[in-house]
């Protein structure tokens, strides 16, 4: 019997192995730590709860993926400290399997509910504001957004924690291992420090610093240097008009008229006075602020019935409601004195310069205070202090706290101020049991008062001179943001909150904090009355604050009618 070879058949070569997107998709989403995404679900959910105001689909999606990533990093932080205990349950893959299964489906079920109720208390926020609603199909669009602010936090993070190991792997070389991963982790931290502040941060302030300093020379639409004596930039002043800056320009171009005072009072008016010095003005702030002290001798602003030491905010801007009101309510027979301290607008200083506000402050209204008392007791103007926002937190700096303001001024209006501010904070912290954080009233309201409208200010007790008056809004972000939000729940969200605030407002820890930083961005574009906006009742709060004789109700609402105008 024959048997025939057949030559065997060639056994393929096998394929090379490809890994698909979806491949890997799926290994990325197993690498991810199901604690960590389970508190990251929460996260998500409680960061479309309401805050203080309305807030752009897009600034929505930012603090929903911060929210995201803080809720991952503390969910998978806690599972890491359980398996470092000693507590490591098995599971098989089938359990694991079906875990993952559950979290999907509650996440189909949570995220587009709370996509849609967020997207309606939104429209509830709006409606407390006066603000026009947004059209509810943006917010389908702060799930993608998130999503991608927390992946690239999570790969900063991981590729953070890929560089330690990496690091301490080396150091076991020459150190025992614990050495080595605890010298490796200060490492990485300080390089990121020194990368996130030499690079990133003093490079953009400083980017922005020199874009401000060139968009300073600029002048604004329809402001004309002043001819009349009574204003720095004029012709018979010491300082240029190009050296004012953009907002100083505006400030001693503007302000009513001694014939439109008149008209709305009745009575016959003063033009008043207004003094300014620009940043390049001036070799420092000590030097500008006696530069402003001569601009009010040649002025004679001292010879006035009242002068007003008003702090600026970041490039020198002065609230032009509060300015004209005080004049207003004085009969123009006033002079208002200010400077530039800072080229960045006030959202940058907010963040990078605090130092120079309270510099500016202080040197300001020690000048001013210095040249005062030279004069003559019973022919001295009365001496008023205001600032707004970092304005305010700045011009308080020249004070101990309440009492030095008494004893120095003869009233003070400060308006919006910042939580970090130590003089809003010694004041607020001290007011009499029962009273809110929000609106505090101090020593039966004697000397000084809290108020979010011209009404708040009427109190049951006597109100004294001089009169010191804190103007805040229940919804403003500004005066309501601090560091504490992260871990702490304040007084103001422990207490019932202010009329204008969506009475669902919760505090939450890390959430909240990230909602209020995002709330400040555009807490000065809500309609007056609310967020950052002060204006009509700075008629009311001067007249309360100045007392001028005869003065009735019907002359504020003029000067109310007049400003609007």
């Amino acid at each position: 019997m024959t048997t025939t070879l057949t030559p065997a058949e060639p056994i393929p070569a096998e394929a090379p192995h490809t890994t698909g997107f979806a491949d890997r998709v799926r290994r990325y989403g197993r690498s991810l730590d199901p604690v960590g995404l389970a508190v990251a679900l929460l996260f998500f959910c409680w960061s479309l709860t309401p805050s203080l105001l309305p807030r752009v689909w897009y600034l929505q999606g930012v603090a929903t993926g911060i929210s995201i990533a803080t809720g991952y990093g503390i969910g998978a932080l806690a599972a890491w400290l359980v398996r470092k205990c000693g507590i490591s349950p098995r599971y098989s893959e089938r359990t694991k399997r079906i875990g993952r299964w559950i979290l999907l489906g509650f996440a189909a079920v949570l995220v587009p509910t709370f996509a849609i109720l967020g997207a309606q208390s939104q429209q509830v926020v709006r409606g407390l504001v006066g603000v026009e609603e947004e059209h509810e199909a943006n917010y389908l669009l702060v799930l993608l957004i998130s999503l991608g602010i927390a992946a690239l936090l999570l790969w900063i993070a991981r590729a953070s924690r890929s560089a330690t190991n990496r690091m301490a792997a080396i150091g076991r070389r020459y150190v025992p291992a614990p050495v080595a991963r605890v010298a490796s982790l200060v490492v990485v931290i300080t390089l990121g420090l020194m990368i996130v502040n030499g690079i990133v941060y003093q490079g953009l302030i400083g980017l922005a610093n020199r874009s401000a300093a060139a968009s300073d020379h600029g002048t604004a639409d329809n402001v004309i240097r002043p001819e009349m004596p009574e204003r720095s930039g004029s012709p018979a002043s010491a300082e240029p008009w190009e050296s004012l800056g953009r907002e100083g320009r505006t400030f001693v171009a503007g302000g009513p008229s001694a014939d439109q005072i008149t008209a709305a009072t009745g009575r016959p008016a003063l033009t008043p006075i207004r003094v300014y010095v620009g940043r390049e003005s001036a070799e420092s702030i000590s030097d500008a602020a006696d530069q402003v002290v001569a601009e009010l001798v040649r002025t004679g602003a001292f010879d006035r019935a009242v002068l007003a030491v008003a702090t600026g905010t970041g490039r020198g801007w002065v609230n032009a409601s509060v300015a004209g009101a005080l004049e207003y309510t004085a009969n123009g027979d006033s002079a208002i004195a200010s400077m530039q301290y800072s080229f960045l607008p006030s959202a940058l200083s907010f963040i990078a310069d605090r130092e120079s506000p309270k510099e500016a402050g202080r040197a300001l209204f020690e000048a001013v205070y210095a040249e005062w008392e030279t004069r003559p007791a019973e022919s001295r103007p009365r001496l008023l202090v205001f600032g707004e926002s970092l304005g305010s937190f700045g011009g308080q700096s020249a004070f101990a706290g309440a009492q030095d303001m008494l004893a120095r001024t003869d009233g003070a209006l400060w308006v919006g101020t910042p939580n970090f501010s130590p003089q809003w904070s010694g004041i607020t912290q001290g007011r009499d049991p029962g009273s809110p954080e929000r609106l505090p009233v101090i020593d039966d309201g004697a000397n000084v008062r809290f108020a979010s409208a011209a009404q708040d200010l009427e109190l049951d007790g006597q109100w004294g001179t001089p009169r010191i008056v804190y103007w805040q809004h229940a919804s403003d972000p500004i005066t309501w943001w601090s560091f504490d939000l992260l871990l702490n729940r304040p007084d103001w969200l422990r207490e019932p909150l202010g009329p204008d605030v969506d009475p669902d407002m919760r505090w939450i820890p890390f959430v909240t904090f990230w909602q209020v930083t995002m709330d400040m961005v555009f807490s000065a574009d809500v309609p007056d009355g609310h967020g950052h906006t002060f204006q009509a009742d700075a008629a009311d709060i001067w007249a309360a604050i100045l007392q001028p004789e005869g003065w009735t109700a019907a002359d504020t609402e003029q000067v109310r009618a007049a400003l609007a105008g």
